[in-house]
């Protein structure tokens, strides 16, 4: 039976609730219902309170098709616009009334309500739908606090900044909260916001609020033919000169933005974007740090502040040669109702070797530069009946609650990424470089089963319904070395900052990475693009990787290099695990000492108990016989995630709603330098 039917006779039988889900179901198969099918499922949704999202969407398809179009147009009209023109008119009316009497804008001849030429009709909780009068044509549902920052409105500081058609609410507080007050900065640093039309824009206050916007100031509306005004000369037209003001040190509560460097995987190249984003003059940069660190140092922090007695003792415990930004640590001791945000905010101004580059007459607040890592990011994969993958994570999991990012407002998200290969060979070097390190300080680090790990940490896919990745970009490692003044142009536009001379240079706190650091290649040289790690890697392992990620490769435009593109069943995944060489080398050398090491600690408790024993093995012999077990395990828990695999590269989270790719960064095609790199 088709959906369909099955709605039908689950209906007939008076299960609403089960009938309503077939009918979502049947609205949502591909192929679709036909109209006469999707007009009955979307009317029996909305009559038995389904999910009425769903029997929206099919009224506005069955409109824009022209199928039932003014039924479609009545019933949305009924059930949907007439029930909240109540809310909307009282939003129109509230924000005429605000602009009528705001200093910096300039036209008053508001149209009445009825004859605003578009209508908004509320789809959910903060979505709408905007009908054109006139041509009696719907858009799409749109959120205007949707968490996207979809321009870059700060890539010209050099004049106070302008910005065309701004219908965001949430674009509109990100400017307010992060475009610094003219008197801060000693200079007319207004928002000028220009809108092309007159009607249009007054239809938009019915679903936006500015009164709070209003508040400090900030904005200056151009209405049409007013662009002209641009920029006012608030001296000679108010009497206001903002250059006798004295410059202010930026607040703790001015920072509102948060750029996340996140981590794909190891060895993507991020210290290489770490290096161009060091100087910049509008951010407030840390390296690379351990995620529990900043949670422990804030959380010592805290608890630092709230025992305090006094001013004088805080200022006591701070005055350690690290802290040099003592007012901020003032200001942080007198809030009142201070954050986890507040208190990271401060620990990242606490010296100026973190912003030896940051312009202190910026027009805007800068931003913190983030890249939290985790030691190691350990991912659950469980096959489900539809064949699809469930995925999961407690270090993603803990990200997502971190009260740090939760305070943050406004969050922007890049994600370096590298060929897998080549940075599965990265890694393999790096642990097993790390191990051999270890062992001659008496200590044990093991290389881990990389293998397996780099299909379970897909962390190009994300869930779309979470906040912090809604405004997210992968950005391609060779990309950023082959193509750098492309890349980095657009990646500064994407996280909406100029694009500045800093950029164009490789430095650590301020000084160049040839002075500051001791490593293989520097700043912009390609080498890192083409390396293979042949002593790390072998080609089944490859082959594996370029065929169980096949879809990262498709998405993100890398070419296979090892994998052949045939048919894979299990019994040629069998044969790759077989031929793994280089990674049970590297795992049988590195864990042989450890489990050495166990056996013989487990000899020396028995003997300290007084229970020791007669051995008919040497401890080596033990540890040999434990190592082979780990290995044989290993090499069934590989063909277990590919068994899951196989089934198709299908993921979802906990929940069973599909992960989605982070969008690739494109670099900018009018400055690239070489052919994208595949």
């Amino acid at each position: 039976m088709s959906p369909i039917e099955i709605a039908r006779k689950l209906a007939g039988l008076g299960e609403t609730g089960d009938a309503c889900r077939a009918y979502e179901l049947a609205l949502a198969a591909v192929p679709g219902p036909g109209p006469d099918e999707k007009m009955e499922a979307a009317m029996y949704i909305l009559q038995f309170e389904g999910e009425y999202r769903a029997a929206y969407t099919a009224f506005l398809e069955l409109y824009r098709d022209g199928f039932y179009k003014e039924d479609a147009w009545n019933i949305m009209t009924e059930a949907f616009y007439l029930p909240n023109e109540k809310l909307l008119r009282s939003h129109y009316e509230n924000n005429v009334k605000q602009l009528k009497k705001y200093p910096y804008f300039f036209r008053k001849d508001f149209p009445d309500f009825e004859d605003l030429p578009i209508k908004f009709y509320p789809f959910d909780d903060s979505s709408y739908v905007p009908l054109t009068a006139a041509e009696g044509r719907f858009g799409e549902p749109t959120d205007f606090s949707e968490p996207v920052i979809s321009r870059n409105f700060f890539k010209d500081l050099e004049n106070p900044i302008l910005a065309e058609d701004v219908y965001s609410q949430y674009e509109l507080e990100y400017l307010n909260d992060n475009v610094r007050p003219s008197e801060y900065v000693s200079r007319e640093n207004h928002i000028y916001l220009h809108y092309k039309s007159w009607g249009e824009f007054c239809s938009y206050l019915q679903v936006l609020n500015l009164r709070k916007l209003l508040i400090d100031k900030k904005f200056v509306f151009l209405i049409e033919d007013q662009i002209s005004l641009y920029p006012i000369d608030f001296k000679a037209e108010y009497g206001i000169d903002y250059s006798t003001f004295p410059l202010k040190p930026v607040g703790i509560r001015e920072i509102n933005r948060l750029i996340w460097h996140t981590q794909l995987s190891y060895h993507n190249g991020g210290d290489f974007f770490n290096e161009i984003f060091d100087s910049h003059p509008n951010l407030i940069y840390d390296s690379s740090v351990l995620k529990k660190d900043v949670e422990r140092v804030v959380e010592d922090l805290r608890e630092t502040l709230d025992a305090a007695r006094s001013l004088s003792e805080v200022m006591e415990v701070f005055d350690n040669g690290e802290w040099h930004n003592f007012d901020m640590i003032r200001e942080l001791y007198l809030m009142r109702d201070r954050t986890d945000k507040d208190i990271m905010v401060t620990l990242f101004c606490r010296s100026k070797m973190l912003f030896p580059h940051l312009d202190p007459a910026s027009r805007i607040a800068p931003a913190i530069f983030y890249q939290p890592h985790f030691e190691y990011n350990h991912v659950r994969m469980m096959g489900d009946d539809m064949g699809r993958a469930i995925m999961s994570s407690d270090q993603y999991d803990y990200a997502l609650n971190s009260e740090i990012f939760k305070n943050f407002k406004y969050i922007k998200v890049f994600c370096p990424i590298r060929r897998i290969t080549t940075s599965y060979g990265g890694t393999i070097r790096f642990m097993w470089d790390t191990s051999q390190a270890d062992i001659e300080d008496g200590k044990i680090l093991v290389v881990a089963d990389e293998i397996v790990q780099r299909v379970l940490l897909r962390g190009y896919l994300v869930d779309p319904d979470k906040r912090l990745f809604k405004d997210s970009a992968a950005v391609r490692f060779e990309d950023a070395k082959l193509n750098p003044t492309a890349t980095f142009s657009a990646l500064a536009a994407f996280l909406d900052l100029p694009y500045t001379e800093s950029m164009k240079t490789c430095t650590l706190y301020g000084l160049p990475t040839q002075v500051a650091l001791e490593q293989e290649v520097y700043g912009f040289d390609t080498a890192a693009v083409y390396k293979t790690y042949d002593e790390f890697c072998c080609d089944a392992e490859r082959c594996w990787l370029e065929y169980f990620l096949r879809d990262a490769y498709e998405y993100y435009g890398y070419d296979f290099q090892y994998y052949d593109g045939g048919p894979v069943d299990e019994e040629r995944v069998r044969d790759w695990i077989a031929h793994f060489e280089k990674i049970d080398y590297y795992l049988r050398e590195s864990n042989r000492p450890y489990y050495l090491d166990a056996v013989k600690k487990r000899r020396q408790e028995l003997i300290e108990k007084g229970e020791s024993a007669e051995y008919t093995s040497t401890p080596e012999e033990d540890a040999e016989a434990v190592l082979e077990d780990f290995m044989a395990g290993s090499h069934e828990r590989r063909l277990s995630v590919a068994r899951v695999l196989l089934k198709g590269l299908k993921f979802v989270n906990e929940q069973g709603r599909p992960l989605k790719f982070m969008p690739r960064l494109e670099p900018d095609p009018a400055l690239l330098e070489q052919p994208l790199y595949h």
